[in-house]
């Protein structure tokens, strides 16, 4: 007599991966229509349609969804945002993710869309519109970051920095692959008489311009744009910071190590927070998966654990120090190395 098969595991989390791609398609599509401004009072599902103009019973089965994925909550038939939905999802916060969340998953679409197709075939050749160097793209993207940096990663660094022996000694910073550049506005911000400067490319730059104009910080903010791998990022400077900005240099890293090397004055420091994949480049997890179309399309530019700090060491640095340390986004490797 044939027996069922003796079954020790079990197949939960293959199921959360499989609803996981409607989860997001859900809070995509809410921050697209805009339903999360709706709702930071108690609305009817009825109210929420009227304010969309859509559909009502689908606007009720939607917002269903909304609450089952626990970024709305529901009680007596009205909905309202949780507190991250109000914290992230709405319009108009200083801290609303939902441009650069729908930007990213743009980015993301063409690999994932071809999966099979690029794992049999290998990486398409290059296309502008696969380009992650064109301008127009990295401007977009920055404007998106703006508001990630203002979401509690430039008040990390700034608690970061301001622990350093050395900080209030610092005269000038440069904020390196500096995006928005909030985060070297807010470490200049935090320091009493500190200046600094951001370098990125030309057309990030731009955007950067007028977040220095928006935090009234003329007088002590300046920029400097282009490619760290061939041009010049300044020099005399006490503090360089730079945060998953080096992944373009990945292939020649200690060239680039060593312009920074050169550009501090003696006993300045080098702080770089970026990714550092473990357990053969497998961990965390969530790093290799948000990097998993760029992969697919040739341009695997993640560091390993220990990459950045060893290079440190070998162009001159007299000292590292590393820890790890958990974002939103993952574990993060945080190597300060100071100069001689």
């Amino acid at each position: 007599m044939k027996k069922l098969p003796e079954v020790n595991v079990g197949f939960e989390g293959l199921y959360r991966m499989l609803v996981a791609p409607i989860k997001s398609k859900l809070m995509l599509t809410g921050i697209e229509l805009k339903v999360f401004n709706q709702l930071s009072e108690p609305k009817s599902a009825e109210a929420v349609a009227k304010g969309i103009d859509a559909h009502p019973v689908n606007t009720r089965l939607f917002l269903d969804g909304l609450a089952a994925s626990d970024l709305i909550a529901k009680q007596n038939g009205l909905y309202q945002n949780t507190a991250v939905a109000q914290a992230f999802l709405v319009e108009g916060s200083p801290t609303f993710l939902g441009q650069m969340f729908a930007f990213q998953s743009q980015m993301w679409d063409p690999a994932l869309n071809y999966l099979p197709k690029l794992v049999k075939e290998g990486p398409p050749p290059p296309s502008p519109e696969m380009d992650m160097g064109s301008e127009e793209m990295w401007a977009q993207f920055t404007v998106s970051m703006a508001n990630y940096e203002r979401a509690g990663v430039a008040q990390q660094a700034v608690e970061l920095v301001s622990e350093l022996p050395e900080f209030p000694s610092f005269k000038k910073m440069l904020d390196l692959g500096g995006g928005p550049g909030l985060v070297g506005i807010s470490i200049v911000t935090s320091h009493p008489s500190m200046k600094g400067i951001i370098f990125d490319r030309p057309a990030i730059i731009k955007v950067a311009k007028t977040f220095i104009k928006e935090y009234e910080m003329e007088e002590r903010m300046d920029v400097l744009a282009g490619d760290y791998n061939c041009d010049s990022i300044g020099e005399g400077y006490d503090l360089i910071w730079t945060s998953n900005a080096l992944n373009f240099a990945r292939h020649d890293l200690d060239s680039l190590i060593k312009k920074i090397y050169d550009a501090l004055n003696p006993g300045g420091v080098f702080i770089s927070f970026c990714e550092g994949l473990t357990h053969e480049r497998t961990k965390t997890g969530f790093v290799v998966l948000s990097m998993m179309s760029f992969a697919l399309m040739g341009q695997d530019m993640c560091f390993d654990q220990g990459e950045i700090a060893d290079s440190m060491l070998r162009v001159g640095f007299k000292s590292v120090r590393s820890r790890t340390l958990n974002l939103p986004w993952g574990a993060a490797d945080l190597d300060i190395g100071r100069k001689e």
